[in-house]
């Protein structure tokens, strides 16, 4: 099993596989457009520029679980990102992202960080998963931790390094 298996809607409804992501590392994120985090989809953008053209996208999952800080429809959403902060990363369909409720996808993910880097379930909007070229959960980063707190690891793998 890998992220590569898994199927999600975009923001505009589509039908995606993320098998179309094969040999990329990603950095996949829960969003909020009401949350006091939600400046660091500045930060993510500039990753998701900086990086694109090496084989990294930053892959957006718009949440309402906590604090009903993503009440929006997906069309409001991804307005909101692109006049607020021109986020040109995809973006996907608001979906759940903990408890019964949970995209088979971010169960995935949180099943699957290595011990060393497995932060909790998701708590909060912004949590973030690297995913390697091989669609493997590399490492797991907490919600206040800023994008480019995580620029280092997304270049090391870039590299074609583990990570330390």
């Amino acid at each position: 099993m890998s992220v590569y298996d898994y199927s999600v809607k975009t923001i505009d409804s589509a039908e995606a596989s993320l098998s179309d992501y094969k040999g990329n590392i990603l950095l996949i994120v829960n969003t909020a457009s009401g949350c006091g985090l939600t400046p660091q989809y500045k930060g993510l953008q500039q990753l998701y520029e900086a990086h694109k053209d090496a084989g990294f996208a930053v892959l957006g999952f718009p949440c309402n679980q906590f604090m009903n800080q993503e009440p929006g429809s997906n069309e409001e959403i991804k307005s909101f990102c692109e006049l607020n902060y021109q986020v040109s990363f995809p973006l996907f369909a608001k979906i759940d992202v903990k408890g019964d409720t949970a995209h088979p996808l971010f169960q995935y993910l949180v099943q699957n960080v290595p011990a060393p880097y497995y932060t909790g379930d998701i708590e909060w909007n912004f949590v973030k998963f690297l995913v390697d070229r091989e669609g493997r959960v590399v490492k797991q980063y907490p919600a206040k931790m800023e994008p480019a707190e995580i620029e280092s690891d997304i270049q090391t793998l870039l590299d074609g390094k583990p990570l330390a």
